[in-house]
């Protein structure tokens, strides 16, 4: 399946539609909901999955990337796919694919996740986008809810260079009478949103308007929602934009509730406490303490530097970082290098963030080269080593600075393997994104 690659990136619902037709439109035969935005979509869906599980659900998630296998991608009641139905699910695949184009990668593995679904007679599944959302492969299903998370620059070679270009292209999940949930708040993106929303009779609810969060000192929060008010609520996850997410999911439910697909407080609160999103401002060690996060871009990057600012800037800290091609590397190592401090409220000074940069790269042919990053991070911080590889990197900062907290971060492909290593499992499987 990796050989797809070569094929690229194409952004079309013709070949995909033919392969579920071909294969008798498996999405038709469950219920699902879509998610799409630029950042938090799969911590919506593993939060939204985990709330489901705890209701007696039988849910299927698609999420991409993967961190380490493959299998991470389709998951059923949050287990990975199991190898022989993966092969069985991608024979079935390609044999139902009969036109002249070549299918990409993200097709065939859209394609595989939605069969799968049906063979397993999921009650509800929750898909996750993968580029965009008008013509991601994911939007040929018709889903009970949509939901965009939030919207900011990103791919611009393929949704577009300006932040309504892209809106557009994510308020192209929302289907005719179709509720949306959404934490979109830019007002040009915002009023995109509504007047899609608006055009396909679609009930919009926004994160601050139809429901809302307030967030406690003890790290919970309250939620204010569609239909109920729930205290004292608390997730698993790390990073101040979980709560925002965790209200996605939970207003979700809600919305699921009016459905007929009924979810109780009891089910919130055991989902919430017990999701497991691996690689997102995960905490994977203790002594030494590492601490990995995809922050794969510049929005992610931004909210991992506030993180580090708030939880660990009494500590001395080695960053390793690794990042793609397509992204914006400069702005997101002046995230991640440093920080603002202000002065008797009247004077701000940028100050190091992390002591030292380790800088390296994932095994793909996307990753920017690390004398780039050095010369591109030497502008702030010259405290810089390269190693060549993820595992490299890590067995270093483990021998070396293993006081400090060590903070893995830049693509989830470096995610993937600095977790592999850590694991002493082989080389990660290679993606197609991240």
């Amino acid at each position: 399946m990796f050989s797809l690659r070569r094929f690229g990136i194409k952004l079309d619902l013709t070949i995909i539609s033919r392969i579920l037709e071909n294969l008798d439109n498996p999405q038709d035969r469950f219920k699902s909901i879509h998610i799409a935005g630029t950042n938090g979509k799969g911590s919506i869906a593993a939060i939204l999955a985990a709330i489901l599980k705890h209701g007696g659900y039988r849910v299927g998630m698609f999420t991409s990337p993967h961190l380490i296998r493959f299998n991470e991608r389709i998951q059923i009641n949050g287990r990975p796919i199991r190898n022989h139905h993966l092969v069985n699910a991608y024979t079935a695949v390609t044999n139902a694919h009969r036109l002249d184009r070549d299918a990409t990668f993200f097709e065939i593995t859209t394609a595989m996740a939605l069969y799968e679904f049906a063979r397993e007679e999921v009650d509800l599944a929750v898909i996750e986008t993968g580029l965009g959302g008008r013509l991601d492969a994911t939007n040929v299903i018709t889903p009970l809810i949509s939901i965009i998370s939030n919207i900011s620059i990103e791919h611009r070679q393929y949704l577009g260079n300006t932040l309504a270009e892209i809106a557009f292209e994510k308020a192209g999940i929302i289907k005719k009478e179709v509720p949306l949930i959404t934490a979109v708040r830019q007002p040009r993106a915002v009023a995109l949103v509504k007047k899609r929303a608006k055009e396909q009779a679609a009930p919009c609810y926004r994160l601050g308007h139809e429901f809302r969060i307030r967030r406690a000192k003890n790290s919970t929060f309250n939620y204010y929602g569609l239909d109920a008010t729930w205290r004292n609520l608390q997730t698993n996850l790390n990073g101040d934009k979980q709560p925002e997410n965790a209200a996605l999911a939970i207003a979700t439910a809600e919305l699921l509730t009016r459905k007929q697909m009924p979810v109780k407080e009891i089910d919130v609160r055991n989902g919430l406490e017990n999701v497991h999103w691996p690689g997102r401002l995960d905490v994977v060690s203790e002594v030494p303490y590492i601490i990995i996060d995809g922050a794969h871009n510049l929005a992610s990057a931004r909210e991992l530097a506030r993180h580090l600012t708030s939880q660990l800037s009494h500590r001395s800290m080695t960053l390793i970082i690794g990042i793609l091609e397509d992204k914006p590397y400069r702005s997101m190592l002046a995230a991640l290098a440093l920080y603002l401090i202000a002065l008797w409220a009247l004077l701000a000074v940028l100050a190091p963030l992390v002591d030292r940069l380790i800088i390296t790269r994932a095994s793909t042919g996307r990753a920017i080269a690390p004398e780039l990053l050095t010369k591109a991070a030497s502008e702030y911080n010259k405290t810089i080593i390269e190693k060549p590889t993820v595992a490299a990197a890590l067995e270093f900062a483990i021998a070396t600075f293993n006081n400090d907290a060590i903070v893995v971060a830049g693509s989830l492909y470096v995610v993937g393997e600095a977790m592999s290593y850590l694991n002493d499992e082989q080389t990660p499987d290679p993606g197609e994104s991240g």
